[in-house]
């Protein structure tokens, strides 16, 4: 095993796997930064150039490309508050707040220095767990996997400190969005209209971009100033939010360790983890008050787990052959081009090619930070231009990013109706998170409470790990209750905490930093 490792790490830098690592890297800085066109559908069309590749080679290209999206997605969703692919949108939350407020270089340190913590925690888990961890997967069926998701709906509490009520309606309305399309037993439509476009359920990217992205470039125009809205020295906090990594460093790595054991769960993917890890930072932060109006936590723990996934999501594909995700499923693709069947023989006589997976992950995440550190000043700066120059740019990339989903105009038609829902919500301190959790969280649940009931009747509920976490769910979602009544017997007032993490209740002040 230990010559297969040190063998995957000589063969990751040798001619032309290191070369086509760069060339991928490349493409991903590209695609990462650009709102909407995913690792997935570059994936699909980079897919043909590795059928003369030796795998390494091709894995060397492919998940190059792949490892580096979501870091460089971080960069937009800190910038303009528009996410670079789905699974960057909760750097949003306090992100982009902390860029208005001239904290750009911080924010911006704080999410490259978590990704790349995060990203080291998943490779070496994958190089780790891979042994033993087919049992664990295996022991797993639909009803844990339907529980799974319904955590992470229970989490809408503590997405919603101080509005768990709005919080709980918000993510009641994602939960009605996502049965939109055809019902998954009978095929009967939902709520589609008699449009053909409806029958596939309302696209998650257009979607998060309205609701996220024109709520600020709205704000901006009306204000008429830069996103930053005062200057900070030369670097802009970069190398402090370098050090917050460390400072907070519990959090940064629980929520790697959070990302690596979503990615490993068959259908959750990079957004569940995100969301997951940043209700977890607020969860065990004891000052909840600054979430969502710019702390750098909020930066962390989201920043962390989005790149930690990408270990866990290949720990299923290499061991069993599950992807997890779209992007797994077609890098399963890229496996069986290459003649390379997951399962035992990849922890056998192919372990080095297993083994090249987690350096390829760790060598081009290490790449990709120092990249961006070097390029971070001229990045920052955009920042401060003025929003008459700024706003036209801003509106092709979330234009563009809708559209090249589904190649589809309705996806824009779509993000302007959400864009409008979305300011309403913020206008009325309406959270939007759990909007978003519910839309993505809903598909899933249905589909495996239909499987779950399907194959063992109601006696589901009986089983042990379901009952353990449906206790944990109940907990999450009756914890922030509990912790309003608490402060309330301390005299908090007759209301409680007003301030709110992820939107201002109405007739609230938003609390200055």
């Amino acid at each position: 095993m230990l010559d297969a490792f040190l063998y995957g790490l000589v063969s990751v830098f040798q001619w032309p796997a290191f070369g086509l690592m760069l060339l991928g890297l490349a493409i991903g800085f590209a695609v990462g930064i650009l709102p909407g066109l995913g690792g997935a559908v570059t994936l699909a069309l980079m897919l043909p150039f590795t059928f003369a590749m030796t795998p390494v080679e091709a894995f060397a290209f492919l998940l190059g490309m792949l490892s580096v999206t979501a870091t460089t997605g971080d960069i937009t969703s800190v910038l303009f508050g528009v996410p670079g692919e789905a699974t960057t949108a909760a750097t949003i939350l306090d992100g982009y707040p902390m860029t208005k407020r001239g904290e750009a270089g911080r924010a911006l340190g704080a999410a490259l220095m978590s990704s790349l913590v995060g990203a080291l925690v998943g490779a070496f888990a994958l190089a780790a767990v891979i042994p033993i961890v087919q049992p664990l997967v295996l022991s797993l069926g639909t009803p844990e996997f339907f529980m799974l998701a319904m955590l992470g709906i229970a989490f809408v509490a503590s997405l919603s400190s101080g509005a768990v009520r709005r919080g709980l309606i918000a993510g009641g309305i994602g939960l009605s969005l996502s049965l939109v399309g055809l019902d998954p037993q009978s095929g009967t439509q939902r709520f589609t209209f008699g449009q053909l476009y409806f029958w596939e359920g309302v696209s998650l990217i257009p979607v998060t971009i309205g609701l996220f992205a024109i709520p600020e470039i709205i704000e901006l125009a009306v204000k008429g100033t830069s996103i930053a809205e005062r200057q900070v020295g030369k670097l802009g906090g970069v190398w402090q939010g370098v050090k917050d990594t460390f400072k907070y460093w519990g959090v940064t790595i629980r929520c790697s360790l959070l990302g690596t054991f979503v990615g490993m769960i068959p259908g959750l993917g990079g957004s569940i983890a995100q969301w997951l890890a940043y209700a977890h930072s607020v969860q065990t932060a004891s000052d909840k008050s600054r979430f969502g109006h710019g702390d750098v936590r909020g930066v962390l723990g989201p920043g962390a787990a989005n790149n930690s996934k990408e270990g866990g999501n290949l720990i299923t594909t290499v061991a069993f052959g599950i992807p997890s995700t779209v992007v797994m499923a077609i890098l399963l693709g890229a496996f069986l081009i290459q003649g390379l069947v997951p399962g035992p023989d990849m922890l056998t006589k192919n372990l080095h090619v297993t083994f090249s997976l987690v350096w390829i992950i760790v060598v081009t995440n290490i790449f990709t930070v120092a990249i961006c550190f070097l390029f971070l000043n001229q990045l920052v700066r955009i920042t401060y231009v003025r929003a008459s120059l700024l706003i036209p740019f801003l509106i092709m990339l979330i234009f563009i990013g809708a559209f090249t989903t589904n190649n589809t105009y309705m996806d824009l038609v779509v993000m302007l109706v959400f864009g409008a829902v979305g300011y309403a919500m913020v206008v009325l301190g309406w959270p939007r998170p759990p909007l978003v959790l519910g839309l993505v969280l809903g598909k899933l649940s249905e589909t495996y409470l239909y499987l779950s009931v399907g194959r063992y009747g109601w006696e589901w509920l009986t089983r042990p790990l379901v009952l353990v976490l449906m206790l944990i769910a109940a907990g999450a979602i009756f914890y922030p209750a509990f912790e309003a009544w608490r402060a309330r017997r301390r005299g908090g007032g007759p209301g409680g905490p007003r301030a709110t993490i992820l939107g201002t209740p109405a007739g609230a002040a938003e609390p200055q930093p």
